[in-house]
């Protein structure tokens, strides 16, 4: 339990210096690492369940105007996403050279067909996989959820 709060509390540090201007990404990059945080991270989160998926696809702005058919959520802190970025590049799925790969745990929230916007409805499957994040800037941070 106090782990979780270390990771809450690193996880405000970070994105407080950030928003003070201590850490100076561009405006696109902000933006990008801001969207990344929404769509993607849940760090005290463990997933798993259809209901877990239903909600969070909801909360985090993904089901209007229309169902994202899948999203994956990393239930690492920040710190680990930011120590796959220092990994060396790989080429991404569009070609450029600023992916990076890791292993996290995850949960992948797959739309079930049978659902229409705002009420989206999603199957779970969650586990320990290998991913692979774009990243950009200085310091390096996480931009895109590659696959």
């Amino acid at each position: 339990m106090a782990f979780q709060k270390n990771h809450s509390l690193l996880l405000f540090l970070f994105l407080t210096l950030l928003g003070l201007g201590l850490i100076q990404p561009s405006d696109g990059q902000s933006y990008m690492y801001q969207r990344f945080l929404r769509q993607h991270m849940d760090p005290e989160g463990t997933g798993g369940s259809d209901g877990y998926c239903n909600l969070m696809m909801q909360r985090r702005r993904m089901t209007s105007p229309r169902c994202k058919p899948v999203n994956t959520f990393i239930h690492e802190s920040i710190w680990d996403i930011n120590r796959i970025c220092s990994s060396p590049n790989i080429q991404c799925k569009n070609g450029n050279m600023n992916c990076h790969e890791g292993i996290v745990r995850v949960t992948d929230c797959r739309e079930s067909g049978a659902s229409r916007s705002p009420n989206c409805r999603y199957r779970a499957r969650t586990s320990t996989r290998r991913v692979i994040i774009a990243c950009d800037g200085y310091p390096s941070m996480p931009v895109h959820f590659d696959r």
